[in-house]
């Protein structure tokens, strides 16, 4: 769609993913087990593709799941397959750290159990968040005004690209759920 302003193309997109999953192996080398919790839905969808290049680098076993909330009203996560995070590293992982509140709020379950680390991946980072969240692994750090946002777009299991609209333009774009 001709209003979208794309930051990120499908490739520069996947030479991102490709060189965070590298980061990754080389931050928990030696390690026996990665947990890559992927926040549903572009999350998840990301998780699997940083999964899919670390099997080519990493030497330990890799576990996928699903973090399962509402964004606006996040009272309520569900991961699915449940697993027992005690000791694990995990790896939360969002499209899109916009203003942290998503991540900020992932993190809960894992504040029940005692993980030996938690690490945070997003394919784009808006630098300038609302919750005290760092992100770990990021693809694109992109400077925004209050009324920008910034979404990646999936088809599938594919990533497709990133782009930038102001608040009132994205909500005429993007179908209400």
């Amino acid at each position: 769609m001709a209003n979208k302003k794309y930051i990120l193309t499908k490739e520069t997109a996947e030479k991102k993913l490709r060189r965070m999953a590298l980061e990754v192996a080389e931050r928990n080398y030696g390690e026996q087990q990665l947990v890559l919790v992927g926040i549903k839905d572009s999350g998840l969808i990301i998780a699997h593709k940083i999964n899919h290049y670390l099997k080519e680098v990493f030497k330990g076993e890799v576990i996928v799941t699903a973090l399962i909330m509402d964004k606006k009203n996040p009272s309520t996560i569900v991961i699915e397959p449940a697993i027992d995070f005690n000791d694990k590293i995990i790896l939360l992982i969002d499209d899109v750290a916009n203003t942290g509140k998503a991540m900020l709020y992932a993190l809960k379950p894992f504040l029940e159990t005692h993980p030996k680390k938690i690490q945070t991946l997003a394919l784009v980072e808006r630098t300038h968040k609302s919750f005290p969240i760092d992100v770990d692994y990021v693809g694109l750090s992109f400077s925004t005004t209050l009324d920008e946002h910034i979404y990646v777009e999936v088809e599938g299991t594919e990533v497709l690209g990133a782009w930038m609209a102001e608040q009132a333009l994205a909500q005429q774009i993007i179908p209400r759920e």
